[in-house]
């Protein structure tokens, strides 16, 4: 009895000892890619990627004029038809698990993504943190074969872009390949994906002239945000109403507003903090969306004569700014309703979770009755700091 007892655990732990990766590959076979770009050619798919060369990077230092990246293109019926060809240029795997950046191209996004996702979530390699952005004035192959500086390798500039500019902009966004399906697929709302522009001159954008000049002369830049009704791209909002649409998203974490003086001049607002609540409910059946945003500011900078001691010159100020923001939801919304007919705020999602009776019967034409909703905001903006000095250095001046 002991023996077979014996016998049974040696082999638990020969299993153990001998088990190995079966799809173990080492370091040097593998080319690390950290951004994609997909377009339109021919009714084929361009596949781009870029990968670093990690013998330039470290070289850098050193001063060398090798490139820090390499971007391979490839045409394929499928995208990973495409990225399976791109073995006949590049000598080493491509490993996609250190990927930052998706672009997707315009056309590609106006013909419609869900097979993009779906090759996107369904492959093993890839994780679920790298963002999503779409092209706008430039194909995906051009933006990622533009050279950037200050980040030798442009996926990372785009990364760290993104996150910067939604942090402390408040008009860009940050979509992850879960929140754009978890988006798409709602019954209530549909999504949004940042737009990335190339601006200056294409034809040196992917020349090491164009990282030794301290103006560069072609630079990536992020711009509006490109609206989506299911999977297909329809049109853009532009940065104010981009703005507007974070607002009401409770996506604004820091932002600079400004609101103008009386006699000439503006005064600059760092906006601190916000929150933003949303609730749907139907009255007299018909359904309405009530929005109500609190935002905490400091004032940043002042260019005219203002007593800013004084509360009522404080309120006045309140009030100018929490109109703005209001404006730029007004505008977002308007938009939304009227050109594109495609609710990204999730105004059905509110509708659903106050009244699911009611969204039983409305979800199936809820298009329709976005384009009609009621939409209630108020904005309550409250000044709590004036900075390192209380008047302005004008006021003195006159005095």
């Amino acid at each position: 009895m002991r023996k077979p007892i014996t016998m049974a655990c040696l082999f638990l732990l020969l299993l153990v000892v001998l088990t190995g990766c079966w799809n173990r590959r080492e370091l040097n076979e593998l080319a690390i890619a950290v951004a994609m770009g997909v377009d339109k050619k021919d009714n084929d798919y361009l596949v781009s990627i870029q990968i670093v060369n990690p013998g330039a990077v470290a070289a850098q230092r050193a001063g060398t004029d090798t490139a820090p990246v390499i971007t391979y293109s490839t045409q394929g019926t499928s995208i990973f038809e495409a990225l399976r060809r791109t073995t006949t240029k590049s000598p080493r795997k491509i490993y996609l698990s250190h990927m930052q950046v998706i672009v997707l191209g315009k056309e590609v996004a106006e013909e419609g993504i869900a097979k993009v996702l779906d090759f996107l979530s369904r492959d093993h390699e890839f994780r679920t943190d790298f963002f999503l952005v779409v092209s706008k004035d430039a194909t995906a192959e051009e933006i990622l074969k533009t050279l950037t500086l200050l980040e030798k390798i442009p996926a990372n500039k785009m990364f760290h872009s993104l996150q910067s500019s939604n942090t402390a902009w408040a008009a860009t966004g940050k979509a992850t390949l879960d929140k754009l399906i978890s988006d798409m697929t709602s019954e209530g709302k549909h999504p949004v994906l940042t737009g990335i522009t190339l601006d200056g001159a294409k034809d040196i954008a992917g020349t090491k002239e164009n990282m030794q000049r301290i103006d560069s002369r072609a630079l990536l830049r992020y711009e509006g945000l490109a609206v989506f009704k299911k999977d297909k791209l329809v049109g853009w909002l532009n940065e104010e109403e981009s703005k507007g649409y974070n607002y009401i998203q409770n996506e604004v974490k820091s932002t600079a507003e400004y609101v103008a003086c009386p006699n000439g001049g503006n005064i600059a607002l760092e906006i601190i903090r916000t929150n933003s609540e949303m609730k749907g409910k139907v009255v007299r059946k018909k359904p309405e969306v009530a929005i109500e945003v609190r935002v905490e500011a400091n004032i940043s900078e002042v260019q005219c004569n203002m007593d800013l001691a004084k509360d009522k010159t404080i309120r006045g100020l309140e009030a100018k700014a929490a109109e703005k923001i209001k404006g730029f939801m007004q505008q977002a919304i308007s938009k939304a309703q009227h050109k594109y007919k495609a609710d990204i705020f999730g105004f059905g999602e509110a509708v659903h979770r106050a009244e699911p009776g009611f969204w039983k019967k409305a979800k199936q034409n809820w298009d329709e009755e976005f384009v009609g909703l009621d939409v209630d905001m108020r904005v309550d903006f409250n000044i709590r700091g004036l900075g390192t000095i209380s008047n302005s250095y004008l006021e003195t001046k006159e005095e």
